[in-house]
């Protein structure tokens, strides 16, 4: 026959229960969290198209161009309006849905603004930055026929018939008259 020894345990303070149950809180709390997010980034990379843009365009601050471009103002700028003949210098940041940058000027953690044209682009982008004033920072959701449509780009960065999404910052204009030299001092020529 075998005997069991019970053996006395010590009480738990009153102080360390209540950790205890704070730290399991915590982790709950920290898993529902993370779980919500990654699901809400599985749905959007899921939706069609015409439906994220249709969710999208419910969220206050986001307008619609009648082309479909949709955009939110980050920051108003006070300077001139770019037109579609202008170069423009620009700080941006491209992502897919899914939240993956494909482009961006900001390198080695430094934004490293660049030169572009404002046509010769992407309709999207053409249109976009024909909105900004020179100082604003706006948020684009282009829908595949202003981004890149059914071929993608990227051999396969961007898929086809993707929604992209850039941040742009409006740093200086230079009107296409004015040539390369026109931009600030400091920002190197066009």
């Amino acid at each position: 026959m075998s005997e069991v020894t019970a053996v006395p345990l010590r009480p738990i303070a009153k102080g360390s229960l209540v950790k205890l149950w704070i730290g399991v809180a915590a982790i709950i709390a920290a898993g529902i969290f993370l779980g919500l997010r990654t699901t809400a980034s599985q749905v959007t990379m899921a939706m069609a198209p015409e439906e994220f843009l249709e969710a999208n365009a419910k969220h206050g601050g986001v307008n619609r161009t009648p082309s479909g471009l949709q955009y939110e103002v980050l920051k108003e700028g006070t300077g001139p309006k770019a037109t579609a003949n202008d170069m423009v210098l620009v700080n941006y940041t491209g992502k897919l849905l899914s939240g993956k940058v494909f482009d961006s000027t900001k390198t080695g953690g430094e934004e490293k603004p660049r030169p572009m044209p404002v046509a010769g682009m992407i309709p999207g982008w053409t249109e976009g930055m024909q909105l900004m004033n020179q100082g604003a920072k706006y948020r684009f959701w282009m829908p595949p026929s202003l981004a890149y449509g059914e071929m993608g780009a990227g051999q396969g960065v961007i898929p086809p018939n993707a929604v992209i999404s850039f941040d742009v910052e409006l740093v200086a204009i230079a009107p296409a008259q004015a040539g390369m030299g026109a931009m600030p001092p400091g920002h190197g020529g066009m």
